[in-house]
């Protein structure tokens, strides 16, 4: 990991299910829970002497008229008052820590995980559910982790005040001990309600953030064809929906909250109204009745607590099994650094599922009247799924992943372009000096591109370079791919959505500076296929043909169809022209 990541390890998570990854999150900091559980602890123990304390002084100091017992009692008071907001703040301060710890690994490993899955993660997953998961989850999982400090002070000032109350009288103590029970009872169905709920709420708002990030994306499209009002209807749709659940999720919680603050106040009338006809009739002094509204006022807080600590688990829950969701994928291929070393340069690339053997050293082109076949071949020769493909007589899936990823380099026609300068956008891989640069963006044809902005390489792009026509993009890939330099590279229809000039220049510009390295083009263009040395022709998702483009026009009618889209005439002069100054060289 990179040094100014949170942790250097943060760990292996356990994603057998949500309530194991959470509890690993508590044991990979579980000094620091014991700490704030100590903190927790002392904090809500400590609320418990000052009634204890203020009895004292009621009946040594006032009820006996002894002035001195009153200011000594009264002194101990505010000692206590002083360290119980001393252990507040420390309570505090580390169950903060414990928040932040919490967050930053669920980010790390979140993060590392989707590195690790690479392209497998956009197939399985929408971006709004990733973006969900980074914003809205960790702060439940992270919220949720609170209950590892003040609850367990609650637990334990629960069972301090119990005791209190049964010193003064059994029945006080018998009603303490038999309410939270019942709480638990009575909220139980409530907390069932609310993660059933916010689960929903949950697959519902991711659902909607992805759709929010398509129509952005896509908003100029959307208005050159009209479909904005469509999908603006569509997400009013799915934003009323998602608001109906937020409000059921928030009838649910208000019930929650309300019950938190009602319950405790139902405590304290009922024990109140028992403590005092207790001291009516002469079973309790004065003070133990200061003792007890005391002692029970301390108790709001734990009661009011485990009401509240059981929603935040409840939602953390909901959270923690998204996050468990995403780190239950697995990448398409082994992507350990474990493996042998490929083969040396010059090497053949050979898909025994097509039949397809990409010569080394030159330029060859892939044809298919079915693009998701020739997307196939190219996934299997980069190694996006693990095939039989060889490299130089080794299988390419026991090369180290690390390596072919160096060596091989799949440029594809929809490849991401990252926000920032046009020059960092390009140069991605390693430092590349400013001739390295504009050499591959002269090669790519986009030098009209980097003209066109106000300050050159230094301007900047928006994220996938919306502020930038189609064509413009597709150069920039390519200038991107291009100046990578890989030993290897395999380009998908680079130059669709060019004209037909720059579509020339591209293609005799990459000729030129890939010559002597491994180039495969997924293409049906004329212009680069009469640049290429070697076209391998895909039928069915199987090699039917191999040779030039010349070759092909002549010996496969399927092909010349393909290539010049079933001219009634044959092929234009142009081609006439290629096929016949091929044959005189040959």
């Amino acid at each position: 990991m990179p040094a100014h990541a949170p942790y250097d390890d943060p760990g292996v998570p356990d994603a057998r299910g949500p309530a194991r990854y959470l509890w690993w999150l508590v044991w990979r900091q579980r000094g620091r829970v014991l700490l704030g559980a100590l903190w927790g602890t002392s904090w809500m123990v400590s609320l418990t002497v000052p009634p204890y304390l203020i009895s004292r002084a009621v009946d040594d100091g006032l009820r006996s008229d002894n002035a001195r017992a009153l200011v000594g009692w009264s002194v101990a008071v505010v000692a206590v008052g002083v360290l119980n907001a001393v252990l507040g703040l420390l309570r505090h301060r580390t169950m903060t820590f414990v928040r932040t710890d919490a967050s930053c690994r669920t980010v790390q490993v979140a993060t590392r995980h989707a590195v690790r899955l690479g392209a497998v993660l956009p197939r399985v997953m929408s971006t709004g559910e990733v973006v969900s998961i980074g914003s809205a989850d960790i702060q439940r999982i992270s919220q949720a982790l609170t209950v590892t400090g003040p609850g367990v002070g609650a637990v334990v000032a629960y069972a301090v005040v119990t005791v209190l109350l049964l010193e003064v009288s059994p029945l006080l103590g018998a009603v303490v001990v038999l309410g939270v029970p019942c709480l638990a009872i009575l909220l139980g169905p409530l907390l069932n309600r609310l993660q059933g709920a916010e689960t929903v709420y949950r697959e519902h708002q991711g659902a909607l953030t992805a759709r929010v990030g398509d129509i952005v994306s896509g908003l100029r499209v959307l208005c050159g064809i009209g479909g904005k009002p469509l999908f603006a209807q569509r997400y009013h749709h799915a934003s009323a929906a998602l608001r109906d659940e937020g409000y059921r999720v928030g009838a649910v919680t208000s019930w929650i909250q309300a019950l938190a603050v009602g319950l405790p106040a139902v405590f304290v009338a009922v024990l109140t109204w028992l403590a005092a006809r207790m001291a009516a009739s002469g079973e309790i002094t004065i003070g133990d009745l200061v003792a007890v509204y005391g002692y029970v006022a301390v108790l709001v807080g734990p009661v009011g607590f485990f009401i509240e600590a059981a929603g935040d688990v409840g939602r953390g829950l909901v959270a923690a099994r998204r996050v468990v969701r995403l780190l239950a994928l697995r990448p398409a291929v082994d992507n350990t650094d474990q493996g042998k070393a490929g083969p040396s340069d010059d090497a053949m690339l050979r898909d025994p599922s097509s039949g397809l053997d990409v010569p080394p050293g030159v330029m060859s082109a892939i044809v298919t009247a079915r693009p998701p076949d020739a997307v196939a071949v190219v996934d299997r020769l980069g190694r996006y799924v693990d095939s039989d493909v060889e490299w130089g007589g080794v299988p390419l899936s026991a090369v180290a992943l690390a390596e072919v990823r160096r060596r091989i380099l799949v440029g594809d026609n929809d490849a991401h372009l990252f926000a920032g300068s046009l020059r960092d956008a390009v140069a991605t891989h390693d430092e590349r000096d400013g001739a390295a640069v504009t050499a591959a963006v002269h090669t790519a044809a986009a030098e009209d591109v980097v003209a066109g902005l106000p300050d050159g390489l230094d301007s900047q792009i928006e994220a996938q370079g919306r502020n930038l026509s189609g064509g413009q993009r597709q150069r920039l890939r390519l200038a991107r791919a291009l100046l990578a330099d890989p030993e290897v590279l395999l380009l998908v229809e680079p130059t669709s959505a060019v004209d037909a000039h720059t579509e020339a220049l591209v293609a005799a510009r990459t000729h030129a500076a890939r010559r002597g390295r491994t180039t495969v083009v997924v293409t049906t263009s004329p212009l680069v296929l009469d640049r290429v040395e070697q076209v391998a022709y895909l039928v069915d998702g199987r090699v039917a043909a191999t040779g030039t483009h010349a070759e092909l026009l002549t010996t496969q009618p399927g092909y010349q169809a393909l290539v010049y889209r079933g001219a009634d005439d044959g092929p234009p002069p142009l081609a006439q022209e290629t096929v016949s100054t091929s044959a005189s060289t040959a």
